[in-house]
């Protein structure tokens, strides 16, 4: 039996025309399956790298739906990712609807929330995939850099309505906090997901050109070996509450050599994304020197919010309550200079904040996404930035490592102007830009990136 193929062109006006090649076998309900799809998916997302300018749909039989059709589909990966010339992949979701076809299932629309490209931090209206009719397959078709790594989820919505109104950021916010408790991981994709910040469980896709995380393959199939980790609870009496710390450390030949780092949202790297396994890789490999990783729950997202940006309180308990049990704990390298702190977007702004007001106590930071903007939502120079320029934060020059993805427009551009205000107060600053959004798949590979580039000299 042939199948359908559709590829589009660009016309003379600079719109898009789309070609059919229809086999003699099939209908003209395949026709229209195939017109249909044009109207959803011919234009890309604002976070996509350009026009879908190819859409080859060979998967499109007239056994589309069938077990036997997901058996095959799913032997080869899912999503389906496709060389598109000139640097970029075509990317195909896919979802299948439990309660089958239109005629039997509550299901309208199955928003897409990826990452830097379809999230609520674009300028755009949310996208849908489409049904084919008379099955329960949807799909939904996208181009991006070969490069591009990230996170993505599905929304399953019985409201048959289109977003309505203009894009604004506002309305658009407001919009996808209604549909993020629909949210669910992409069952078809044979990798594994995780809670993401918001609680939301997101699958992870990878591009065939994205940065090396060889380390995190065997996390990603769940093959990764258990490894135990230390856990504590931290009383504070200065916070006036009480918390999870978790402790790995990667060797004890020498255990009162070993350099320090402390993980911000540490519930997050010892459960969500489990990084035991990678720093121990990389360990064994000459790659890290031994070391104790300290991990420091949030609490929750309301202690979050108020304890890392800019807060003094928190990091003085730190420094006055933690750190002397910490020894006990796992003895290590008593030095600022060998003492790093981690976190990614508020955690990142509170890592540099910390280096910079007691570089007595910890000697670099490793910024992932930093939200620099604080603490006015969608200005570019937030405080931290603001005090740089105006001449603080010069007290001993400090080592900072730093990254943002590009597609995270605001806290890029403010992560470039944090490079530049640091490097002229006489601080040492790397600043790594990666082709993603505001992404733990991203921060992972940036985190063992920045150990290995601030830890370099002690290998």
């Amino acid at each position: 039996m042939r199948n359908i193929r559709l590829t589009t062109e660009a016309d003379e006006a600079g719109g898009t025309r789309a070609l059919l090649d229809v086999g003699a076998g099939n209908t003209l309900l395949q026709m229209q399956i195939i017109i249909n799809s044009i109207l959803h998916n011919i234009r890309a997302p604002s976070g996509a790298s350009g026009p879908v300018n190819k859409l080859s749909m060979t998967w499109l039989t007239n056994e589309t739906g069938s077990e036997s059709w997901w058996r095959t589909l799913q032997q080869q990966g899912l999503p389906l990712i496709e060389p598109a010339g000139r640097g970029e992949c075509g990317v195909t979701f896919f979802w299948r609807d439990p309660q089958g076809s239109e005629a039997t299932s509550s299901t309208r629309r199955v928003w897409i929330n990826i990452t830097g490209v379809t999230d609520h931090h674009q300028r755009a209206a949310p996208r849908s995939l489409s049904r084919i009719p008379g099955t329960d397959v949807w799909f939904w078709r996208t181009q991006l850099p070969a490069s591009w790594r990230g996170s993505y989820c599905l929304m399953p919505d019985s409201d048959p309505a289109d977003f309505e109104g203009e894009p604004d950021m506002t309305t658009l916010r407001a919009w996808w906090r209604e549909k993020f408790p629909t949210a669910q991981a992409d069952a078809l994709n044979p990798q594994r997901g995780w809670a993401g910040g918001r609680g939301m469980h997101v699958s992870p896709l990878h591009l065939p050109d994205a940065p090396d995380q060889r380390v995190w393959q065997a996390v990603d199939s769940g093959r990764a070996p258990a490894l135990p980790l230390q856990h504590h609870i931290w009383h504070s009496a200065r916070l006036g509450n009480r918390r999870s710390v978790w402790i790995y450390a990667t060797g004890d030949a020498q255990p009162t050599e070993r350099p320090l780092a402390l993980l911000l949202d540490g519930q997050f790297w010892a459960n969500s994304m489990p990084i035991a396994w990678p720093l121990q890789q990389l360990t064994d490999a000459g790659e890290l020197p031994p070391a104790v990783y300290v991990m420091i729950d949030i609490i929750d997202r309301e202690h979050r919010s108020r304890e890392l940006p800019c807060n003094p309180d928190f990091w003085l308990a730190l420094q006055e309550e933690l750190l002397p049990q910490l020894q006990g704990w796992a003895p290590h390298r008593v030095s600022a200079a060998e003492t790093l702190v981690s976190g990614q977007s508020f955690g990142g702004l509170s890592s540099v904040y910390a280096v910079l007001n007691w570089p007595h106590h910890f000697g670099g930071a490793i910024s992932l996404s930093g939200s620099f903007w604080w603490p006015e939502r969608g200005q570019p120079n937030g405080r931290l930035i603001q005090q740089l320029q105006q001449g603080e934060y010069r007290l001993a020059p400090s080592r900072i490592y730093l990254e943002a993805g590009r597609r995270e427009q605001l806290i890029f551009k403010a992560n470039q102007q944090l490079q530049q205000d640091l490097s002229a107060a006489g601080h040492q600053v790397v600043f790594h830009p990666v082709d993603g959004g505001h992404d733990a798949l991203c921060w992972r590979g940036g985190l063992l990136n920045g150990l290995k580039a601030m830890w370099q000299h002690l290998l």
